[in-house]
């Protein structure tokens, strides 16, 4: 059974600077585990099948307005109805007036009463995206993840195969670290990952020989950076010489993470291989093909050869 994030209501709270008109309880202690919202027209007329109240409820401008059509009593009878499940929290956007009925029932069933000024769609929008990031499933793994002309490029690799010493490299070079040795990683959506460090380490980085240093210390704030979306996953290892690498790149390697696949490069490291130079080039070379540029099929082309790539897909959920 996988492991289920939460956020505080607290936090949401903060976030994004919303007036609470009613608190029943320290809302440190009222935890949001669903990444979704709703806003409940349907069930301010009575319809409550696939009603979630978990989730926090949005009342924007159309469930204001269709309130304010019907007679005080109705309006309670539908607002007593949707309180009555126990919703996690209510929000009003625009800044819209809370009822009396609103609030007495809030008070009633223990219900945080909450309100922003951003407009419905403008709100929804960032707190889904907020939520998304802060519950999105999620996977520590051993690695460097370092942003390279604007990719995101996750180094792993035994330790003590030169991990860290090609992050200091590409730093002085411009690029900027991410996470040195755990980097954790979430997925916040089907097709995207997104890594950053644990609190405790950020910005450190461990190099044989000299020790721990702190890159934003030594280099500044241009050399380190938050959180990066995975853009590709590159092995570093030891040459074997019985082992044949790819020399061409027609075909693709991709490896899956929370069961997102990500393309993929096995890099051999030997005395004398500049591979903060390997590391630019492999970054802009998946950047040309995300737009659709293959130099070696264009090669292939140029000489008459009819060669089709295949894909190499490695689960790193396994491991």
């Amino acid at each position: 059974m996988s492991e289920q994030f939460t956020v505080t209501l607290q936090e949401i709270i903060n976030e994004f600077q919303l007036e609470v008109i009613h608190a029943p309880c320290d809302l440190n202690t009222v935890l949001i585990a669903e990444n979704d919202i709703t806003r409940p027209g349907l069930q301010l007329m009575g319809f409550y099948e696939y009603f979630n109240p978990e989730r926090i409820q949005i009342v924007g401008k159309m469930e204001f307005a269709y309130l304010s059509t019907i007679d005080a009593e109705q309006r309670y009878q539908h607002l007593e109805q949707l309180f009555s499940h126990h919703i996690t929290a209510l929000c009003l956007s625009r800044g819209l007036p809370c009822f009396p009925e609103m609030l007495n029932l809030a008070k009633q069933y223990s219900v945080p009463l909450l309100r922003t000024q951003e407009s419905t769609s403008h709100f929804t929008t960032s707190l889904l995206s907020y939520l998304n990031h802060n519950l999105a499933p999620r996977v520590t793994r051993h690695g460097v993840l370092i942003e390279i002309y604007g990719e995101g490029v996750f180094i792993t690799g035994e330790s003590g195969v030169g991990k860290s010493e090609c992050a200091i490299e590409l730093v002085k070079r411009g690029h900027r670290l991410v996470a040195d040795d755990a980097v954790e990683i979430r997925k916040v959506s089907n097709t995207s990952l997104v890594g950053t460090s644990p609190d405790n380490i950020r910005h450190f980085l461990e190099l044989r020989g000299i020790g721990i240093i702190n890159v934003r210390r030594l280099f500044g704030m241009g050399a380190v950076k938050i959180s990066q979306e995975i853009n590709m996953i590159i092995q570093l290892e030891l040459w074997n010489s019985a082992k044949v690498y790819d020399r061409m790149g027609v075909d693709t390697q991709y490896s899956t993470i929370l069961g997102v696949k990500t393309p993929s490069l096995t890099i051999p490291v030997t005395p004398g291989r500049n591979l903060a130079v390997i590391m630019e080039v492999a970054a802009m070379n998946n950047r040309q093909k995300k737009m659709g540029y293959n130099a070696a099929q264009e090669l292939m082309q140029r000489l008459g050869v009819n060669m089709e790539g295949t894909e190499t897909t490695t689960d790193f959920d396994a491991f």
